[in-house]
């Protein structure tokens, strides 16, 4: 027996190949059961057998949720026909205002034509009255028959006349007496007036206005217009007159002017426009002829 036998080796005693070989089949048939196990799954699971149960329609159920329905609907359908309402209202509103502006544009456009036309016409008017002073100034008068020397001393004379002037003088009264005498402070009291073609006062006139109101006031109607008042009482020579006379510038019963004689070789007459109611002597625009009815 050597020395050394009875000492026990430091090494670790070797494992025999037959153990390790055992116990390797055992570990690898041990995963081998699990892994088919996990493959195949619960397959022994219970199945589920628990219902959910739905609530029972009962009539009283049924009928509440039909009336909710048509409540809601009519609903529905009142805020439906409501706005369409306004929309039309709306629609009915702007085409009202549009046929307003419309209007109101269409008014001013024929108020402004009128106007137009009206202005244009009395400047006609005015440009025809003063056409025909012109051409009654350039026509042949009558001429007023003078005094002579013997005569005496005349009543009145024309403008700008004095005591041996030369200028015509006339054999007319001066002063007006009675009726005549209120037809002369008429007119007097008229001068300065506006002249305004177809006036008849009380502030403004034309001149067959004025004379027609000159005789109204004492109680007797002339015609309205110059033509008819030249005719309207007897025919005077201009060389006879007497306060209160209608004087007139044209044809008798075709005059377009008349004025009053008041006397001193003046008269009173609305003779334009520009002028007015103004007081002249015979020889500013002398006239063609001269009625008397007073």
């Amino acid at each position: 027996m050597s020395l050394t036998a009875h000492i026990p080796s430091h090494r670790k005693p070797r494992r025999r190949a037959s153990k390790v070989a055992l116990r390797a089949g055992v570990a690898g048939g041990v995963l081998s059961t699990i892994a088919v196990a996990g493959a195949a799954g619960p397959a022994t699971a219970e199945p589920v057998t628990e219902t959910i149960e739905m609530p029972t329609l009962t009539p009283t159920i049924t009928a509440g949720l039909a009336a909710s329905f048509a409540q809601s609907a009519e609903a529905t359908q009142r805020v439906a026909l409501g706005l369409e309402l306004r929309a039309e209202e709306d629609a009915a509103a702007v085409k009202a205002a549009r046929t307003a502006v419309k209007a109101h544009s269409e008014a001013e456009r024929e108020a402004k034509a009128k106007k137009k036309a009206e202005e244009a016409a009395k400047a006609d008017r005015a440009e025809a009255e003063a056409t025909a002073e012109r051409a009654s100034r350039s026509s042949a008068r009558t001429t007023l028959t003078p005094l002579s020397a013997s005569s005496g001393s005349p009543s009145g004379s024309g403008s700008g006349s004095g005591s041996g002037s030369g200028a015509p003088t006339y054999s007319a009264p001066s002063k007006a007496t009675g009726s005549a005498a209120s037809v002369v402070a008429f007119v007097r009291a008229h001068v300065g007036d506006a002249y305004v073609m177809g006036s008849t006062g009380p502030n403004a006139w034309d001149c067959s206005g004025l004379v027609q109101a000159a005789y109204r006031q004492i109680g007797i109607d002339l015609p309205r217009v110059s033509g008819a008042q030249s005719t309207a009482g007897t025919q005077v020579s201009l060389s006879n007159l007497q306060p209160g006379d209608i004087l007139y510038w044209g044809g008798a019963g075709s005059a377009y002017h008349t004025a009053i004689y008041v006397g001193g070789g003046q008269f009173v007459g609305a003779q334009n426009p520009s002028s007015g109611v103004v007081l002249r002597s015979l020889d500013y625009d002398r006239p063609s002829g001269a009625v008397r009815v007073l």
